[in-house]
Parts: structure tokens; C-alpha cells; sequence
């Protein structure tokens, strides 16, 4: 499979003829990043992250309205640290540094940085100094801003032209500007929702200073990716990998949007889905869309590769395997396919990119398809690779998709294959699916499935006893797991009221007769991960 590079480039060619706007946020590692990129996307417009260390010529290439330099976790004041590229500060373009971005700007133009043994971390009030046009009218009370803190070291002499606007009482440089060449700084993070004027902020920077418009909305966007995708595709074929998720479904509209019949869809059954899933995708794209849908029932390939195996990266492993196997074969029957479409999304490039410098840890191995025979090489077409989640999940409300489709909770690339601990048995499988089932729809009919950000029932390959009228039951136990998280980083187990935890209960063990016992996980993000396995 090879990469398709001109991809990229009609990207960045449509983007900017159509939008005219583009912010670049050079990453200094900062936890809160992505955040950034998504908030400025929300103020319509345009922005993609980069490493800090950014090539000039890229950068002129770029060709960016506006740049943000993002936080970070080092220190400036230590000898090698990252500074930004000299050329940010020569385009003549405005520039707003965050945090860390805010005390290297410091430094690299002529202040001074200083470590501190005071560590302000949580809400504070900055006060303004001066009401420059980054602050002026954006206040919760007068002359006073509640924001979010997180950082050691601070900045303690003004470069030359800045001047001092916002301060708190323990950190008199809390915000600094030179108007001239519309260079700021913010000692706080407007980019989280802690900081209550803080998207407010971000518009101000990348509209009022900046002079972006904002054309970045999902109705533009799907007119750059239909005039990019028929200029890419042309008169060849593709072929989609449809897992019926959020991102392959939109990826699947969009095409089919902007090409038609020259899309194939094939739709892998591993016997792993949710109840009635794999019928609800064949409903929803072949006959209410009619899109061509290859529908390969590949269950009993999928348990008897996974017949007695109980490591998750193993499990893991084997139905990404199989996965690709059963693909190649269902691809090798099609005959004139040049294009392979995928549903790769911002955040996994940024993470990929991640991984190939050495800064991420390979907590669970998932992805696209990848791995595929050299005889099926294909170019790829990613029409949502730069594109985050939620702006995802608004195109395909835009194209028409359900809410009840694009809207709901993540599901794992290996199915219900890692919600059943230990070996993976048909078993198991339709047990579990009932139990999951009873539990959305009790959480859909309570209203706390919108309130939650992913739930769902996992397999516990334990026996338990339990009492049916005056007979003894030893069955299988189902634990429940819910939790509340915005970016999934972190998530807190969500705090279900006890009558609908206990309706959801009985309900299991009333109608699921191979349960006995039902359990509520209450354990949170750290130390555990939302997915048990």
C-alpha cells in the first residue's frame, strides 16, 4: 500500500484558495495542544500543529495568517531547551505564545525567564494592566479575568516594545504584548474551558488580529473535500473498509457524496459487533443509501483464530490479522481498484507523528488497515485526515447521517473481542451482547447516555451464585462500566444514579439467564484505562 503524497498537497491547496485563512500552532508538548487546533477550528477557522522544531521553509510554505506557540513541559531556563524557529518572528505575521510558548517568545527576543519556587497550578484571576486589543473587553468582572494556571517558571523582564497586560499576584507578568508587530503573550491556558473567556480569547486573536474570517464550517468543508476528492479520484475506483464506526460512515457518505457508484464498500462481520449491528449497517448504506456494501460473514474465522487466547495484545493482534486477511480476499475479487479510502482522523497523525520521533508509549495496538499484500497496493485517499472528532461527527450530521449513529459512544477497533476477558467464545459473545444491549437502552431511556462519553457491559469469564425463585443459579457475572471524560485522556467513572443501576441490573439477570450477578466498575482515569483490556 503506498501513500498517496499529492493527497496532501490538493489539501493544502484547496484550503487555502477556498479559506484564504490558516493558523499554525507549533506543539511545544504541552498536554493541552490538540485543544488549541480545536479551539481556533471552532472559531472557523483553519489551523494545523507541528512540531516546534518546524523547517523554515515549511513554514514560509505554510504560509499561515497567524501563529500560536503552545505550552510545554520543560524549561527555558535550562540550557537546549526548545526555542521556536527565529522565522516565526520574522514573517510579520501576528504571533500569540501560550504558556511555555509566552516565556520562550520572551526570552529569544531579549527578556528574561526565571525559575520560581512558587508552582501556580489551578484557577487563578489575572488582573489587567493594559487593555490591549488580545483583552480588551473580555473579562468576567471588571478588569478581571478567571483563567487556568499551570506552570513553575515566569517571566520577569519585558523584551524590548512589550508591555505588561495582565497580572496576578503571583506572577506580575501574567500576560505581555507589543501591538506594533502584534506579538503576544499568555502566562494562563485560554485554550481549556478553565479559562472562562478563553475561546473568546482565541477568536479575538485569530479574527480581530489576525483578520481571519471564518469559513471553516461543515458545509464548506464537505465542498473542499467533494471538489478534492473528484479531482483526486476521477473516473477510478475505491474501496472502503466500512466498520460501521463514526469515522468510516462519514468517510463511506462523503465518497459516495462526491463519486457515486465508484465506491465499494466491504463490511467485515467478525461476529464481535453489538446486537443487530452488522444488519443496521447493511440497512443504513446499501438500502437507504445505496451504497454498494460487500457484506463478508467471517464469525466462525474470527473464534476459531481466537480459540484459546487470552492475552488482550495477543487478542489484539489475531482479529487485526484476520481483519486484513478477510479484506484481501474480498478486495482481490474487485477488479480495476486504484484507490484505498481510509477514516485516519487528525489526532491519529498527530499521534503517529508522535510515535515515529519517540515520544509516545504504544499503550494498545489499533488502526486502520494496514499490512495489506504488495500485489494490493493502492493509493490512499483521507478525506477526514485533518480533521478532528467532533468536527467529524458535524459532517456526517451534515450529509444526513443519524444522530443516534454519529453521536454514539466509541467502540473498539476488536469489537467485543477485548470487552470479554480472557478467551473469546460465541458464548460469551451472545451473552454479552444482550447485557450491552439492556444497558443502553436503559441509559438512552434515563437520558444519561448523551451525559455519559462511553459506556458499556464487559464479560467477566467467572462464576457466581445466585438464587431464581427456590432454585440455585451458578452463572456468569457482567460488569458495567460509564464514565464522563471530554478529551479521554482522563475520564472520571460516571456517577449513575442507584434505582437506574439497579434497573439495569435486574434487567440482566431477569432476561439473561447465563448471569447471576451484574457489578458496577467505579474506577477512574488514571490509574485505569476506560477499555478493561
Amino acid at each position: 500500500m503506498t501513500a498517496n503524497q499529492p493527497n496532501a498537497q490538493i489539501n493544502a491547496q484547496i484550503n487555502t484558495s477556498i479559506t484564504g485563512d490558516r493558523i499554525l500552532i507549533l506543539d511545544f508538548g504541552s498536554q493541552y495542544s490538540q485543544l488549541i487546533a480545536r479551539r481556533v477550528r471552532e472559531a472557523g477557522v483553519y489551523s494545523e500543529m507541528y512540531a516546534y522544531d518546524m523547517s523554515d521553509d515549511d513554514i514560509r510554505a505554510f504560509a499561515p495568517s497567524g501563529i500560536i506557540l503552545s505550552g510545554g513541559p520543560e524549561s527555558t531556563t535550562v540550557e537546549g531547551s526548545p526555542r521556536a524557529p527565529d522565522v516565526v518572528f520574522n514573517l510579520g505575521v501576528p504571533v500569540l505564545g501560550i504558556c511555555y510558548g509566552m516565556q520562550t517568545m520572551a526570552m529569544q527576543l531579549g527578556g528574561d525567564v526565571q525559575s520560581s519556587d512558587f508552582q501556580e497550578f489551578g484557577r487563578a484571576d489575572v488582573i489587567h494592566e493594559f487593555p490591549d486589543r488580545l483583552f480588551a473587553g473580555i473579562e468576567d468582572e471588571p478588569k478581571k479575568l478567571r483563567v487556568w494556571m499551570s506552570h513553575g517558571d515566569k517571566v520577569v523582564k519585558l523584551p524590548e516594545g512589550f508591555q505588561i497586560s495582565a497580572s496576578t499576584p503571583s506572577c506580575p507578568i501574567a500576560a505581555m504584548s507589543d501591538e506594533t508587530r502584534n506579538f503576544y503573550g499568555v502566562q494562563f491556558h485560554p485554550e481549556v474551558t478553565h479559562t472562562l473567556q478563553g475561546e473568546a480569547l482565541i477568536s479575538r486573536f485569530v479574527h480581530g488580529i489576525c483578520g481571519c474570517g471564518n469559513l471553516w464550517t461543515p458545509e464548506h468543508i464537505i465542498d473542499l473535500r467533494v471538489e478534492q476528492l473528484r479531482e483526486q479520484i476521477a473516473e477510478e475506483k475505491v474501496l472502503l473498509g466500512l466498520s460501521g464506526g463514526v469515522d468510516s460512515s462519514v468517510v463511506a457518505a462523503l465518497l459516495h457524496k462526491a463519486i457515486g457508484d465508484q465506491l465499494t464498500c466491504v463490511f467485515v462481520d467478525n461476529g464481535l459487533l453489538r446486537l443487530h449491528e452488522g444488519d443496521q449497517v447493511m440497512q443504513m448504506f446499501a438500502e437507504n443509501m445505496g451504497i454498494r456494501v460487500i457484506r463478508a460473514d467471517a464469525e466462525q474465522r474470527f473464534l476459531t483464530a481466537l480459540a484459546g487466547e487470552a492475552d488482550p495484545e495477543k487478542k489484539r493482534k489475531i482479529i487485526g490479522r484476520e481483519f486484513i486477511e478477510v479484506f484481501t480476499e474480498e478486495a482481490r475479487k474487485l477488479e480495476g481498484v486504484k484507490f484505498l479510502a481510509q477514516g485516519t482522523i487528525y489526532p491519529d497523525v498527530i499521534e503517529s507523528a508522535a510515535t515515529k520521533h519517540g515520544k509516545a508509549h504504544v499503550i494498545k495496538s489499533h488502526h486502520n488497515v494496514g499490512g495489506l499484500p504488495d500485489d494490493l497496493a493502492f493509493d490512499l485517499v483521507e478525506p477526514l485526515r485533518d480533521l478532528f472528532k467532533d468536527e467529524v461527527r458535524k459532517l456526517g450530521t451534515t450529509l444526513g447521517l443519524p444522530h443516534s449513529m454519529i453521536y454514539r459512544h466509541p467502540f473498539p477497533g476488536p469489537g467485543l473481542g477485548v470487552r470479554i476477558l480472557g478467551e473469546v467464545k460465541k458464548e460469551y459473545a451472545d451473552i454479552l451482547r444482550r447485557a450491552d444491549d439492556i444497558f443502553m437502552q436503559e441509559l438512552r431511556a434515563s437520558g444519561w447516555y448523551d451525559k455519559t462519553a462511553q459506556a458499556f457491559a464487559v464479560f467477566q469469564p467467572v462464576k457466581s451464585v445466585g438464587v431464581v425463585g427456590d432454585g440455585r443459579r451458578y452463572a456468569w457475572v457482567i460488569a458495567l462500566r460509564a464514565v464522563e471524560t471530554v478529551d479521554f485522556m482522563t475520564a472520571r467513572f460516571a456517577h449513575l444514579p442507584y434505582d437506574l443501576v439497579e434497573t439495569i441490573s435486574n434487567r440482566i439477570m431477569n432476561e439473561i439467564k447465563e448471569v447471576s450477578r451484574v457489578v458496577y466498575d467505579v474506577s477512574s482515569k488514571p490509574p485505569a484505562t476506560i477499555e478493561w483490556e
